[in-house]
């Protein structure tokens, strides 16, 4: 099938512990500059990079998640790799995808750091066939200072990797700075869509 007659969705993968407002803006942007449909939030089951300590647990997690994106019909969230449990590899999602969502083409969404850790990824040749990647720069990670050499895959990936990124409205927002503010009493308003603010504060997330 020609590529050009398929549904473009991104995929925006994390523990999102809890989502904020930054996610939002990338799956926005995402939207714009690689002409997508709609973006898939994957929340994760356990993170195969990350410490479990402060991680809520996935149901709230989810429900954040459901709560932030439930007045914009391009946002979606999928429990596919809560509903799997255990270690959560992409390669592991795309292939279930694959089998859900024949016709669409799906675009991992990642940031400029991330980007230069691919090359650990498990099973990273199979899954950049499987995808395409939308690189978005973070502050602190520019874009345009990568070379092909910095990504450590073979041939043609880095050229095509570094072809598919852009640089657009950045926010710094993370959700470790978040959890901190809350325990310190301190506000997160704006930091979160409203929904999420009232969720963790009537279930007592991330306090002392």
């Amino acid at each position: 099938m020609d590529k050009s007659s398929q549904t473009r969705i991104g995929l925006l993968g994390g523990t999102f512990n809890p989502v904020h407002t930054g996610h939002l803006i990338i799956a926005q942007n995402a939207i714009e500059v690689f002409d997508l449909s709609s973006v898939l939030f994957i929340p994760c089951a356990d993170p195969p990079h990350k410490k479990k300590r402060s991680l809520a647990t996935a149901c709230h997690r989810m429900n954040m998640l459901k709560a932030a994106i439930e007045h914009d019909l391009r946002l979606e969230a999928s429990d596919i790799e809560i509903t799997r449990g255990n270690t959560s590899y992409t390669i592991d999602t795309l292939t279930h995808l694959r089998k859900t969502y024949k016709l669409e083409q799906f675009f991992f969404i990642i940031g400029s750091d991330t980007l230069k850790e691919l090359y650990m990824w498990k099973n990273i040749y199979k899954l950049l066939q499987m995808c395409e990647f939308a690189t978005f720069e973070r502050p602190g990670h520019d874009l345009c200072s990568l070379t092909p050499e910095d990504l450590h895959l073979d041939p043609p990936w880095p050229e095509r990797l570094l072809k598919n990124t852009a640089s657009v409205c950045r926010v710094d927002i993370s959700s470790s700075s978040i959890r901190h503010r809350i325990a310190e009493g301190m506000s997160i308003r704006y930091l979160v869509p409203t929904e999420v603010e009232i969720y963790i504060a009537e279930h007592n997330l991330y306090g002392r």
